[in-house]
């Protein structure tokens, strides 16, 4: 009896400590994840105060879903091929439940439905029991993932001693939309402001053109996949693939908020890019050796080679197959080029011709401008796209760091540390 009891209380007195190191590090990440407040991000404030996203009450929401189970222990009842079934049929049961809410929108588009209340009567009750289930294995399942990747990333090396800190946690929600504002005659981001869920497409219009007209800006919402609060906010995807590999990646910015490199991500556009291109190079990596270890069968083939005897599979009149990535830098570099000559107003007749040419090739982007380079231009794992420069020299120096690294690890442990452009390019240069 007293045995028993011992093992209660230090079970509990366990439970308490972990709870009491999640909300501190919750407080610190939360905090530091903020954008320090400028004129700028206050002029812009004065027009999304309204429909600004509360990070603190759904912090404190996540962290109590999380030790509630957590304190149950249910993962460490189910085995290891238990726990890969149970992520396939949460996976399948997204899947439904996606189909299910596009039906429901398709019966009240249609105009020849003339009752759509009526019609969609069988679908809200199937979906209404879809998202009771959910409610019921989306904790599970996301104990489960977290997990996994932890004990991937503890294979990997990654943090003090080979142990992850802090600890993967996650949790899949609607996610906030992302205001995005540049001057419009520079590409640079101003400003980030994280608004709530749910905005209409008008209200992100009304916003934007309120924002441009009201501070001479170029602004943009845009939607985001992840946050790296902590938990992190994960957008709910059927998709394994891109859910481990974004979980990875926001898992990352909270190991980079302990240290130099993440503390100082809104000094310079440089060290935002810097954190913005290593989170997504770790992510890739943590993500794809996390397939590997438990779904082997969903790990993307590779891409072939290509070398001077790949034969031509082209007819002789094909035209090339559209390369995104390549029409995009085209575009950024034209608009440096056209701003730095003080052409403004060009450069945006330019970007907007461009978007309907993209468009024409089955890119549907709503609004190409200054605030899109601004936000998309930071993540430069891979070379090209949006990001500015012709060479990109912040991208390409940590892609750099990255091939000189014996291991990822090693990647992440060096770069981590660092607090300035200046010097990535000195260890890049000097090995110093």
């Amino acid at each position: 009896m007293l045995q028993s009891q011992a093992v209660n209380y230090f079970n509990f007195t366990g439970r308490v400590v972990r709870l009491f190191i999640v909300i501190v590090l919750a407080l610190v990440l939360l905090g530091s994840s903020n954008i320090a407040i400028s004129d700028t991000i206050e002029r812009v404030r004065s027009f999304t105060r309204g429909i600004e996203f509360d990070y603190f009450d759904w912090t404190a929401d996540a962290i109590g879903l999380k030790f509630a189970l957590s304190s149950q222990g249910v993962s460490r009842y189910i085995g290891s091929n238990r726990q890969v079934q149970l992520i396939y049929d949460y996976l399948d049961l997204i899947t439904r439940i996606h189909q299910k809410e596009r039906e429901l929108q398709s019966i009240f588009a249609d105009p020849n439905i003339f009752d759509p209340l009526a019609a969609s009567e069988e679908i809200e009750t199937e979906l209404s029991h879809l998202y009771a289930y959910r409610n019921l294995i989306a904790p599970v399942s996301e104990e489960v993932l977290q997990g996994q990747i932890h004990r991937v990333i503890a294979d990997l090396g990654i943090g003090p001693g080979g142990q992850p800190f802090p600890p993967v946690l996650y949790h899949n929600t609607p996610l906030p939309y992302a205001l995005i504002v540049s001057p419009r005659d520079f590409i640079r981001q101003d400003a980030d402001i994280s608004l709530i869920p749910g905005l209409s497409l008008d209200e992100q219009v009304a916003l934007e053109d309120k924002v441009d007209r009201g501070l001479k800006v170029s602004s943009l919402v845009v939607p985001i996949g992840g946050v790296g609060v902590y938990p992190t906010m994960v957008q709910e995807t059927n998709n394994l693939v891109w859910l481990s590999e974004v979980v990875a990646h926001e898992w990352v910015h909270n190991f980079l908020t302990l240290r130099p490199l993440g503390i100082n991500y809104f000094s310079s556009p440089e060290l935002r890019v810097m954190n913005e291109t290593t989170a997504s190079i770790a992510g890739k990596e943590i993500g794809t050796a996390f397939l590997e270890r438990f779904y082997p069968e969903l790990v993307p083939p590779p891409a072939p080679e290509k070398s001077e005897d790949t034969p031509e599979l082209l007819e002789p009149n094909e035209p090339p197959a559209f390369d995104f990535r390549a029409e995009m830098h085209e575009t950024r570099l034209k608009v440096d080029d056209l701003l730095a000559e003080g052409k403004v107003e060009e450069a945006e007749a330019y970007m907007e011709a461009r978007r309907r040419f993209f468009w024409d090739h089955g890119y549907q982007i709503r609004k190409l401008n200054q605030a899109y380079f601004a936000f998309y231009g930071a993540y430069a794992d891979e070379p090209g796209g949006p990001a500015g420069a012709a060479e990109d020299p912040v991208g390409e120096a940590v892609r750099e760091l990255r091939k000189q690294s014996p291991s990822l690890a090693a990647f992440l442990n060096r770069i981590s540390w660092l607090y300035s452009f200046e010097q990535l390019e000195r260890i890049i240069n000097h090995g110093a």
